[in-house]
């Protein structure tokens, strides 16, 4: 089978949800592994924009999408996404979504403790606010509730009353309002019927695609460098975000898995807090920002931008295990008289080629820059390497040498054909299997 994994490999935002949409074309499933509602994928079709987060970019190309258990998934925002969806004239059908029976609920509850942790921090961490972390403590303190759940009504409710006495405790601890079952309770209740028809055995049709030759696209949301083992701690995400977690969030053999694509821009961003040893401050990262339109699709806060970190990038690459770069957004960096990587770091007046993993470390980086030559004219709509200004494609060589990791695909623009593709990950899927 030729299975490709999609990952970010930097900070997230990086245009996954365009290079799975691409890859869907070629692909029979794809399964989201990760994550939850705080991610956001864009797809622009025929000038038709397309926001996703929990829905996995296949289902715009009518692609069987599977949401694995390593979702949080909140059963209300999965449901307004589907009517936003079937405003843009996609139906998402039990036929094209089948959801993990494992997965984790998020509930409101869980909206009000991430709220209430982040007012709390004496230096909040840039939640989302969705209840993302909170719904992932539950799991692993084995209190969650998970989608399976929906269709035991009396078991529901007893549960629902071991979370709450738990998290109630905490609430009452800080003089606030203990949160009430019975409104959160009638609310699952009536989404039930609504959510259960998309339940199934994600992991036994994994299995069965695997076993008749079909492909799948694995779909990583936010990024390496906010996996909650390999991120830059505690500014992390409270998922794997790496290859790895494709197996244990979908439940499909690592042995199953394929090459890993990764994903990152010919720049870097980052939203909310933690440390960005190459970020660029005032007019320049303002003309990053506003060109890439670095806004978030879920929230809109303005993302921090910078010069691209190969430091990071080939960090990252080692322990997400991948195999292929696709870069995105050659076409941002049109009209700049020079561009800067980051390819070395400097900590107490010592070089380094490695990111430290303590945050005070992390914080007294200083970046080595390299310049590189702009190039006069526009990217835009390029579909063909040797059509490149050559300081384009020198960029893109020396990002292939400085991180190690051969470059499959470039995308210059929005559009779902906009690209630039070296070599196919699938092709390189069936070249390793034989």
């Amino acid at each position: 089978m030729s299975n490709v994994v999609v990952v970010g490999a930097q900070w997230g935002d990086e245009g996954k949800g365009r290079i799975v949409d691409w890859l869907a074309e070629k692909a029979d499933i794809v399964a989201r592994y990760n994550g939850g509602h705080n991610a956001g994928h864009t797809l622009v079709v025929d000038g038709k924009t397309y926001k996703l987060a929990l829905l996995p970019s296949g289902v715009v190309r009518g692609k069987l999408g599977l949401i694995g258990n390593g979702v949080a998934l909140d059963p209300e925002a999965l449901l307004a996404e589907i009517g936003r969806m079937a405003a843009l004239g996609i139906s998402v059908t039990p036929e094209v979504l089948q959801i993990a029976e494992t997965a984790t609920l998020v509930l409101p509850v869980h909206r009000a403790l991430d709220a209430a942790q982040e007012r709390l921090r004496a230096q909040p961490l840039g939640t989302t606010l969705r209840g993302i972390g909170p719904a992932y403590e539950d799991k692993v303190g084995r209190r969650g509730l998970r989608v399976c759940d929906l269709a035991e009504p009396e078991l529901l409710a007893q549960k629902l009353d071991v979370l709450l006495e738990y998290h109630n405790a905490w609430f009452r601890g800080l003089g606030l309002e203990p949160f009430q079952r019975d409104p959160m309770l009638s609310d699952l209740l009536a989404m039930a019927p609504r959510i259960l028809p998309f339940v199934g055995r994600v992991w036994e049709q994994l299995d069965v695609a695997h076993s008749s030759g079909k492909r799948t696209v694995f779909e990583g949301s936010q990024a390496v460098m906010l996996d909650v083992d390999w991120g830059s701690y505690p500014y992390v995400t409270s998922s794997s975000t790496i290859a790895a977690g494709a197996a244990s969030g979908t439940g499909i053999a690592p042995s199953h898995l394929g090459p890993v694509l990764g994903v990152s821009k010919v720049y870097a961003t980052r939203v909310g807090e933690g440390p960005f040893t190459s970020e660029v401050d005032g007019a320049l990262g303002d003309m990053l920002r506003e060109r890439g339109g670095e806004y978030g699709v879920n929230t809109g806060r303005p993302r921090r931008c910078g010069w691209l970190d190969t430091v990071q990038l080939r960090q990252s690459s080692k322990v997400a295990g991948i195999d292929l770069l696709a870069l995105t957004k050659l076409d941002v960096l049109d009209g700049f008289d020079s561009i800067d990587v980051c390819v070395g770091y400097m900590l107490d007046g010592k070089r380094i080629d490695y990111m430290p993993a303590t945050h005070a470390e992390q914080c007294r980086l200083e970046p080595v820059l390299k310049r590189f030559d702009g190039w006069e004219g526009s990217t835009r709509g390029i579909r063909s390497y040797g059509d490149l200004p050559r300081q384009a494609v020198a960029l893109i060589e020396a990002i292939q040498q400085e991180v190690g990791i051969p470059v499959a695909m470039v995308t210059t623009g929005p559009e779902r054909d906009d690209a630039i593709v070296l070599r196919s990950p699938f092709d390189e899927a069936e070249r390793t299997r034989r």
